[in-house]
């Protein structure tokens, strides 16, 4: 499980660059398009935050430009990929205890934070493709299959 957990994080890192290129080279990019961008980037520091029990080095919806985000997505991957390592497959079924954006507590598995923080990032570059399709922009194809195809992970 935890290798391809990693190969997902792989992936995730593949995407998020390839789609804050595709932000960067749209003349004038959707403003929407680059603050979610950005919240992939946020919201995957904020997670890794609460399984490892230390404060974010950003806010959940911070302002970054494309480069920056490419940047961070990579020292996310490294940082993820650390954390894998050292994890071991007991580490999974972990608990963590913590509070959404409404102050609510919730206690979650580190296999489905994992998961999800995937997910979250999959489905916001969705809605940044969206964006740029609909400005006249091309977007990134960061389809999981056409990364295993293309032989990326």
């Amino acid at each position: 499980m935890l290798e391809r957990l990693l190969q997902r994080f792989v992936y995730d890192d593949w995407a998020n660059r390839e789609t804050a290129a595709s932000v960067a080279r749209a003349a004038k990019p959707p403003q929407k398009a680059l603050a979610v961008l950005a919240h992939i980037i946020g919201a995957e520091w904020l997670w890794y935050a609460r399984i490892s029990g230390t404060k974010s080095p950003m806010a959940v919806w911070p302002e970054l430009d494309p480069e920056q985000c490419a940047e961070q997505s990579t020292q996310l991957f490294n940082t993820w990929r650390e954390y894998l390592s050292g994890l071991g497959p007991a580490g999974l079924g972990r608990q963590v205890e913590y509070r959404n954006s409404k102050g609510e507590p919730w206690t979650s598995t580190i296999e489905d934070i994992l998961m999800h923080v995937v997910m979250h990032s999959a489905y916001h570059r969705g809605q940044i493709a969206t964006l740029l399709r609909d400005s006249g922009h091309e977007p990134a194809y960061t389809d999981f299959i056409h990364a295993v195809r293309q032989g990326l992970l």
